[in-house]
């Protein structure tokens, strides 16, 4: 078998997904995402995000076809993954997932939305 018969898998990673619109916040998701070969473009949901390289205001990603803003970022163990105040749904197909290996809440796995207070709203 060659090198270019062997089918590298891309890497995937349940996220925290939030759309910055024309505000510090906006909706939010926990979903998987899937990395490119480089790591540097992300899709989820038929989107594709690009970095903003530093240059966002409260957000990191862009999407690609779009330009809205976007912060993007590995799951928090204790849920305050959003800055700001926000209602977050987790994706269906990753909700066990989240829960038990993320949160280690397995008595949870059942709660499909929450309310994130955000890290600044304190």
């Amino acid at each position: 078998m060659r090198s270019r018969d062997i089918v590298m898998s891309h890497k995937t990673r349940v996220m925290y997904i939030e759309y910055k619109g024309n505000d510090i916040s906006g909706p939010a998701w926990i979903g998987r995402l899937t990395f490119s070969k480089t790591g540097k473009t992300l899709y989820y949901k038929g989107r594709r995000f690009a970095s903003l390289k530093g240059k966002g205001f409260k957000a990191n990603y862009f999407d690609e076809e779009t330009g809205d803003h976007y912060w993007i970022s590995g799951c928090k163990k204790d849920g305050t993954d959003a800055l700001y105040s926000t209602t977050v749904e987790i994706d269906e197909d990753v909700i066990e997932e989240y829960w038990t290996d993320i949160r280690r809440r397995p008595d949870l796995k059942g709660v499909v939305s929450l309310n994130s207070s955000g890290k600044y709203s304190k």
